[in-house]
């Protein structure tokens, strides 16, 4: 039946008529027009053409279902796993076929294949949900019934129907008896079974099977009429020739041991729906039931999970491809978030109703002439949450429905405005005394053995091989830039000293132990400027530098007594993006520099012309015995002399030692050094990248190909070591030391605080220690809150307080040991928390693993400290790791932390055309020029702040990391408070936060106000669409 709504005194006769007589698979209805109540129930599957009119304005289905989904109920509902069974004949048997599955989304058996068809979004007509709608209100709805066994149910769902003289008594025994035939499901099947079977269906072609028809059965059916030939009927037992029940008792090995019950969780419940045509009925037999309690119905179900739901459909035959579409429909609504809820929480037939009509108003009409409807919808990577389906505030509010998506009036339900800026209640102002630190140690110590036991995971020794590598490669690189910058006074044995003790000491005792201490760019310009101010001023170094650290301690603990941290709630993700961007950048542009340092160490021979190689030559003459001085302890100790050794055999470092030239074309060739080192460095970067995606493959099962993602980096790592290990080329090599003593020789582990200085330098090191707190303050923090971001669904809360508080004290005790200064490193945090991200292993078959969380424990960062530690005797082993390799690694890093940055999305909008730009919610809301405007001035503020980092100026870089706070102030001048909560974050505004909350209490308070009667309220609107005869 078509819907047509009119207006106005355009109404055609036909609607004056008093009854309309509506066709469908569960039978006819007739609708008295004189009765405005019949009419409306005529016209409630219509409602959403109704709502368009704005007729009225919240649905009695939108209003009855917040009643329900409103009611106190502290359990949640379970997911629910639905079967569709269709009844089919093999031979002379009846028997019930496993047809199609859903956990989400659905799953057909392939026709003839056997086998399951790759999981698709299911696509139902609107049609079968009219003609299920119908079902549910003239069959039977039996709630909370208490029934262990499929018989008794069947018995109790006849029993109804005979004494509400919906079926007649002598209907009994037939509908039982085909209920309780064997199920057979789409299980994997011995050879011997599928050929015999091969063998019944190419025997039972000569007959007409009662269900599934071909052509000339059809013909067959026309030619008799509606009386079938008794050899082409199935011959119904009596209750002596044979037992009624056909069904185990009790699950097979086969649904025991069936592998899907992987993908279904383990708290749910299952769903049932047989449908069939039989040739002893003359209108359909529906029923629809819900038991109080879930039972495992033998070998009704695939899997061994309890039964919670049936829904039946036997009907006369000729309607099979009907009775089909309806079984699909109601097995796609119990897979739905928001009615499967209903349906475990309706109380009559009505609410049941209620729920179709509501997925009736959610649902999206694809017009036929514009699609193929064969073609099987692939799952989308995100669906919209069940909670704001769920939410009352999102059923039907207004009137306004999911048409709005398709470009019109206003939000839809997936495009809410942005939350405010909100970083929790870590950052709050106490206004006492250490009060945000206790409020730290607070939330932090319940979660003290979880972050231990939690550790011991297989995830874990991926994420500490990972990072392990990354911080010894970063020790050893700032190490030896300390070395230079300081002579020696701080070198790589320093580094790897202060990293072990720092690094473990802080992810022991702090309260973010996911964040990872390094040394970092603005600390070594510090070092180096300090350094050559001790220098100049005949001030010794390693003392200021004491008091340096001494003083930057004291100035953090008045920091984080004051609770100096709430500041950081200013930094919005204007500023969080410039800062992460800046350091992803740096990791970017280090490891490409060094790649291309190569190349001068080991240039290739451009010049090299294989047909001259004969010219090539490479000669070792002897120095020149009026200007030859001995420089060797064999010349001292004359056991050689300059005018009897013969020059032309020593080796190349023999001749450079001896104190010879090297005269010749081939003197400085290196065998592919460049190249070979190039393709270690790409090949450990694309290798990583491609084995980190590994995980969304078609190849292999989910664990192994999860296991190979979580060990991408070390199988990289490991497959390029192996390759230049079997080359035997002298590439560049990991040097780590072997010997635990200080860099410089004369300088022991302590440093005195007096005796060399004098007593001004004690009190003058306040200034810039305060220089350096200031840094420390905006390194730590900045990288703290991205670490703590809500997108990474951390649930043992964060402690920017007591972060603070032991950087601070291991800034004293580096200071006293000689050691480097530490401080939260950003790009490797981010690597940390990328390594260890949990997703949900019993997926539904097409739906993506949903994100769960960061595994949040603290023994991954103890280890890898731990072992930096002793990195000093693994240096046997870590000396065949090739320095490109690890500038593989830091390539890696630095990318992998700017995927999900927004800054870095908007850069790349800059260069696509609009119609290929990809769907971001921003782009829906602000006008691209004002994205761009937007997007250049970020640009220009990393611009800025590049230029200082590559400067001396590079030592006030955190009071530029305070500007850009400034900079996204004085954006609120040039864009509009709404473009900038799609763009960036809405700074915290008190007062108007207050206004906000009101005017939400008052909102709640008038939707909780008694309105007019639905009903009648209905009949009044609808006297606007056809009006009724006097």
């Amino acid at each position: 039946m078509a819907a047509e709504v009119f207006r106005g005194p355009h109404v055609p006769k036909y609607c004056m008529h008093s009854q309309i007589q509506y066709f469908g698979a569960c039978g006819p209805q007739n609708i008295n027009i004189n009765n405005a109540y019949s009419l409306i129930s005529l016209l409630k599957p219509y409602k959403m053409i109704l709502q368009i009119l704005s007729l009225h304005q919240v649905s009695p289905a939108a209003e009855r279902l917040r009643y329900i989904l409103n009611e106190e109920d502290d359990m949640p509902t379970p997911t629910l796993f639905t079967e569709m069974d269709t009844l089919q004949r093999e031979g002379d048997e009846l028997e019930w076929k496993e047809s199609a599955r859903w956990v989400k989304f659905e799953e057909k058996v392939e026709e003839g294949g056997e086998r399951w068809s790759k999981p698709h979004v299911s696509t139902l007509s609107l049609h079968s949900l009219f003609e299920l709608r119908t079902c549910l209100q003239t069959g039977t709805v039996l709630l909370d019934l208490e029934g262990y066994s499929l018989p008794q149910i069947v018995e109790s769902d006849t029993t109804r129907q005979i004494e509400e003289g919906m079926i007649s008594p002598e209907l009994r025994e037939k509908i039982t008896f085909v209920l309780l035939r064997k199920h057979r499901h789409q299980t994997k099947k011995p050879i011997h079974r599928s050929l015999a079977d091969i063998g019944k269906s190419s025997s039972s072609t000569s007959e007409c099977p009662v269900l599934k028809c071909s052509s000339s059965c059809k013909k067959k059916r026309l030619h008799y009429g509606n009386s079938i030939p008794s050899r082409m009927r199935v011959h119904w037992p009596t209750t002596n020739s044979r037992s009624m029940n056909d069904i185990a008792d009790t699950p097979s090995t086969d649904q025991l041991k069936n592998k899907f019950m992987k993908k279904i969780p383990r708290d749910a419940e299952a769903s049932n729906v047989l449908v069939g045509e039989v040739d002893f009925l003359n209108k359909p037999f529906v029923a629809f039931v819900r038991l109080a309690q879930a039972t495992t119905l033998g070998g009704l179900t695939e899997v061994p999970v309890p039964t919670r739901f049936l829904f039946i459909l036997l009907g006369p035959q000729g309607k099979a491809k009907s009775y089909n579409e309806i079984g699909r429909a109601i097995a796609t609504l119990m897979v739905d978030d928001l009615f499967s809820d209903v349906a475990y929480k309706a109380r009559d037939r009505e609410d049941l109703i209620a729920g179709i009509d509501e997925f009736l108003d959610e649902v999206i009409v694809l017009p036929p002439g514009e699609w193929d409807p064969k073609i099987r919808i692939e799952p989308p990577k995100k669906v919209t949450s069940a909670d704001k389906r769920k939410s009352v505030f999102s059923l039907n509010e207004l009137g306004q429905m999911n048409g709005t998506a398709g470009g019109g009036g206003g939000l839809a339900q997936d495009e809410e405005m942005p939350q405010q800026h909100e970083l929790g209640e870590e950052l709050a102002f106490t206004g006492r005394f250490c009060g945000g630190l206790y409020l730290d140690i607070k939330r932090k110590l319940p979660w003290l053995p979880s972050d231990i036991y939690e550790g011991f995971h297989i995830q874990s020794i991926s994420a500490v091989l990972f990072i392990y590598l990354g911080c010894i490669t970063n020790a050893i690189t700032f190490g030896g830039l300390l070395g230079d910058a300081t002579d020696n006074y701080q070198g790589v044995m320093e580094s790897f000293l202060g990293t072990a003790l720092a690094g473990t000491v802080f992810c022991l005792f702090s309260g973010q132990p996911l964040i990872i201490l390094s040394s970092t760019g603005p600390i070594l310009i510090f070092e180096k400027l300090l350094f050559e101010f001790s220098k100049n001023n005949d001030i010794d170094y390693m003392e200021l530098r004491l008091w340096i650290g001494i003083h930057s301690c004291l100035q953090c603990f008045i920091l984080v007594a004051t609770d100096a941290s709430y500041i950081i709630k200013y930094m919005t993700r204007f500023t969080e993006e410039g800062f992460s961007s800046l350091i992803s950048f740096i990791f970017i542009s280090d490891a490409i520099k060094k790649m291309v340092g190569s190349f001068k160490y080991y240039p290739i021979d451009t010049d090299f012309k294989p047909d001259y190689v004969t010219t090539y030559k490479c000669e070792c003459l002897a120095p020149d015995p009026s200007e030859f001085t001995p420089c060797s302890p064999e010349w001292t100790n004359q056991t050689l002399d300059p005018d009897t050794l013969d020059w032309s055999q020593l080796s190349k470092k023999e001749c450079v030692k001896y104190g010879g030239s090297l005269v010749g074309k081939s003197c400085k060739y290196v065998p592919d050094l460049a190249l070979m080192s190039f393709i270690l460095f790409f090949g450990t970067y694309s290798m990583t990248v491609s084995l980190k995606k590994f995980k969304f493959s078609r190849y292999f099962p989910t664990k192994l190909r999860k296991l190979i993602s979580d060990f991408s980096i070390f199988m990289s790592i490991m497959t390029f070591v192996g390759l230049d290990m079997l080359l035997g080329l002298k590439t560049p090599k990991l040097i780590v030391p072997t010997e635990f003593k200080p860099t410089r020789p004369g300088r022991g582990w302590l440093v005195m605080p007096f005796g060399k200085n004098p007593w001004w330098v004690y009190v003058a090191s306040f200034v810039p220690a305060l220089l350096v707190t200031i840094l420390i303050f905006m390194d730590q923090q900045i990288s703290a809150v991205i670490v703590n971001r809500k997108e990474n669904k951390l649930k043992k809360g964060c402690g920017y307080h007591l972060d603070l508080l032991w950087v601070g004290v291991l800034m004293a005790a580096c200071s006293f040991m000689g050691l480097p200064w530490y401080v939260a490193a950003t790009v490797i945090s981010i690597a940390h928390i990328d390594s260890l991200k949990m997703e949900s292993e019993s997926s539904a078959p097409g739906e993506q693993p949903q994100f769960l969380g960061v595994r949040e424990q603290r023994m991954t960062g103890i280890l890898v400290f731990a072992l930096t530690g002793v990195s000093i005797f693994l240096a046997p082993v870590l000396k065949f790791i090739p320095m490109p390799v690890l500038y593989g690694v830091f390539l890696y890093m630095g990318v992998a932390s700017l995927s999900g940055i927004q800054f870095w999305d908007r850069i790349k909008l800059c260069m696509m055309p609009s119609k290929h730009q990809p769907d971001f919610s921003y782009l829906r809301h602000v006008p691209l020029r004002k994205v761009h405007l937007f997007t250049l001035v970020q640009i220009i503020c990393l611009a800025v702040l590049w230029i200082l980092k590559s400067t001396f100026l590079a030592i006030i870089f955190p009071v530029m990391i305070l500007g850009l706070m400034v900079v996204r102030k004085m954006l609120d001048m040039v864009f509009s408070q709404h473009d900038l909560a799609w763009l960036d974050d809405l700074l915290p505004e008190k007062e108007k936060k207050k206004k906000e909350d009101a005017k939400k209490k008052g909102k709640e308070k008038d939707k909780k106000k008694p309105k007019a009667d639905d009903s009648e309220e209905e009949v009044r609107n609808l006297s606007f669409c056809c009006p009724l005869q006097e």
